[in-house]
């Protein structure tokens, strides 16, 4: 159960979220649960950094609820049953990150959860220095994660895995009882939905140059959703390798590995699900869709931010050599990923493509690749390609240095720098050019923040 709430001096609130649950779920600010209810903190066990850490569980968070079939739960709030040798708290700094980015990848349309509000507190909280406490109220249809399969299943309880796989099939997975694929298995069904689902999630990832940086597989949502937002990054300089995590000293979570990290994940899920699938084979086909569903969806996002809308069911070879080589060049000249995409959304508006190449060292190089790419697509229709690029290669993203800029005002009380940058990201595809700094390229010193998993 909860300890009492910190004292509150601000909020932020997500200016849709309080219309899209209700008002009569809100009662004013008190340490009280909501009368009808009775708060919760889950179990859960799982993978972390590839080793069996056994039972984990909701450590700082706690349900609340659920209202119009959106799940309110606490993150930060205070002690529970699972909080082992933690606090339960968050920490001002990771929940205005968390805050941000949920909302800003919503409007990027990457599935995730949603963030109500930031709650701040007065109250001191000990991590690799003493911070100020805070509290993120977050939504989202479900919390149920990859690891809430794994407790059950590791520890023999079928009755209550098998629970738990009928509750996720009934309530979010209808289509799985009546599928006629995988011998009508509704278990095999829910893995392959879930499998489905992860890898358009990731192809979104790669397509954005967003790193998640701690894919444990207690922070895989059984919905397709980004939850958890710790030692995350957007893409500055493009690097495949980038690893996000200061933690993360052997580079199991960096930006390249992230799909194959998904797929071994979902086969932490499988195995879980196995004692009621009762068919190998057949969670080997589910698990077998990961990869044609992910790349299928890559290649999609790439072609339309290329301004070439794709909806083959086979990627093209010669789309995929330019795209390959795209990202090599953009690789060996380290240019900026949302900087580039964003000028070339422009070039292809304006026709002067000359702020692009001003991106890359290797000129000449770019010179071929882009003789190749005006050769393949000569005959598609400028504006409208521009126009589809413009909408799908964002101005604005949560670059570490803006969080901090966030952060740093917020710990000195001031909420405006707050304000005004999830205004901005909450439509980042929009000029906002009061705001234009926020689209540069990142200072120097933003290659000095370290992040890490201690929030």
């Amino acid at each position: 159960m909860p300890t009492s709430a910190p004292p509150v001096h601000t909020g932020l609130t997500w200016h849709n979220g309080f219309h899209a649950l209700g008002s009569d779920y809100f009662t004013p600010l008190s340490n009280q649960p909501i009368s009808g209810t009775q708060p919760l903190a889950s179990v859960y066990s799982g993978h972390q950094f590839g080793q069996w850490a056994g039972q984990l569980g909701d450590g700082r968070a706690i349900l609340l609820g659920e209202a119009n079939g959106l799940e309110v739960q606490l993150k930060g709030s205070g002690l529970t049953p699972y909080s082992r040798m933690g606090d339960g708290r968050a920490v001002l700094r990771s929940s205005i990150r968390e805050f941000l980015c949920s909302e800003a990848m919503h409007a990027l349309g990457i599935p995730t959860t949603r963030a109500l509000c930031v709650t701040g507190s007065d109250d001191p909280v000990w991590r690799e220095e003493p911070e100020t406490a805070a509290v993120v109220t977050r939504l989202a249809p479900s919390f149920i994660r990859f690891g809430h399969f794994e407790h059950f299943s590791a520890r023999g309880q079928l009755t209550q895995l098998k629970t738990l796989a009928d509750y996720c099939v009934e309530r979010y997975y209808p289509d799985c009882r009546s599928a006629q694929t995988l011998a009508a298995n509704a278990y095999a069904n829910l893995l392959q939905a879930v499998v489905e689902r992860t890898a358009l999630m990731v192809a979104h990832w790669q397509a954005v140059g967003f790193c998640h940086g701690v894919m444990n597989t207690d922070n895989m949502s059984i919905l397709g959703l980004t939850i958890d937002y710790g030692p995350f990054q957007f893409l500055d300089a493009y690097d495949p390798g980038h690893i996000c995590n200061h933690s993360d000293r052997g580079g199991r979570y960096a930006f390249d590995q992230q799909p194959a990290v998904a797929h071994w994940n979902l086969y932490g899920l499988a195995q879980a699900l196995l004692p009621l699938i009762e068919d190998e084979q057949l969670a080997l086909r589910a698990l077998g869709r990961f990869e044609s569903v992910y790349e299928r969806q890559l290649h999609r996002l790439m072609c339309a931010k290329l301004g070439l809308p794709d909806h083959a069911d086979v990627p093209r070879p010669e789309r995929q050599t330019l795209i390959q080589d795209l990202l090599a060049l953009l690789a060996q000249n380290q240019v900026d990923y949302s900087i580039f995409w964003r000028r070339l959304s422009h070039g292809r508006a304006s026709g002067d493509f000359e702020p692009v190449r001003d991106l890359f060292l290797d000129r000449p190089a770019f010179d071929t690749w882009m003789l190749y790419f005006s050769e393949l697509f000569a005959h598609t229709d400028q504006a409208l390609a521009a126009d589809l690029m413009l909408k799908i290669n964002p101005k604005y993203v949560l670059r570490n240095h803006l969080g901090e800029q966030a952060i740093q005002a917020a710990k000195a009380k001031d909420f405006q720098v707050l304000a005004d940058l999830l205004r901005v990201l909450q439509h980042p595809f929009e000029e906002h050019p009061a705001f234009d700094a926020w689209a540069s390229f990142p200072p120097e010193w933003a290659k000095r923040i370290s992040i890490s998993c201690s929030s």
